[in-house]
């Protein structure tokens, strides 16, 4: 009688290499077809191929996700421009409308950005253009702090919740409005695109 192999004694013999004669067959004839020779040299190729490829399509997104850049000037309470990696873009922050330079409380939200963010070094986030062709982004101090949160808080600027699922912009405006804050001490205040709206309307009729 043939002694028994135990299971650790099969996984000693194919640790040393001894493969069945099945298995040796399957791999001679592999080897002999040189079709299934090329696939197999091929293949990593491919897969390394692909994976560069994914790379470079995942990479503009993650480059654009979060950069560090400095504030070079405050044009309005809501538009900057920032300077990174050595080129120059206006944004808009994202999320909230200031009151224009020329309605009450527009040169108001210019200084407060301009004391938080001027000529200095913030985290920009989600740069995106919106459907105006507008680049717009969140834009964070280095303490946490987001420049359009504190905008809202102190009641000079209006929120967009409809273009974000931040629900808090909302409650942020809410409490400056019950406070009585900043451009909420107006009887009625008007928003900057209706008073842009209007402004267009007078030029229309005056021409």
């Amino acid at each position: 009688m043939k002694p028994a192999v135990s299971g650790e004694g099969v996984k000693a013999s194919s640790a040393l290499g001894v493969t069945c004669p099945a298995a040796r067959k399957a791999r001679k004839s592999w080897l002999k077809d040189p079709r299934t020779l090329a696939y197999g040299m091929m293949f990593p190729a491919f897969s390394l191929a692909g994976l560069m490829i994914a790379m470079l399509a995942t990479w503009p997104a993650l480059s654009w996700a979060e950069v560090i850049a400095r504030v070079v000037t405050v044009h309005e309470g809501d538009r900057l421009t920032i300077r990174y990696d050595g080129r120059s873009e206006t944004i808009h922050l994202k999320n909230i409308d200031c009151p224009e330079l020329k309605q009450p409380y527009g040169k108001q939200a210019k200084r407060v950005t301009t004391a938080f963010v001027g000529n200095r070094e913030v985290v920009v986030r989600s740069l995106k253009r919106d459907r105006h062709g507008r680049t717009t982004a969140e834009v964070v101090l280095q303490d946490g702090r987001n420049i359009a949160h504190e905008l809202l808080k102190e009641g000079l600027a209006w929120s967009r919740p409809q273009a974000s699922e931040d629900r808090s912009l909302g409650d942020m405006e809410q409490l400056a409005r019950a406070a009585g804050k900043g451009l909420w001490s107006e009887p009625n205040p008007v928003p900057p695109w209706k008073w842009k709206a209007t402004k267009r309307t007078g030029r229309r009729y005056s021409n």
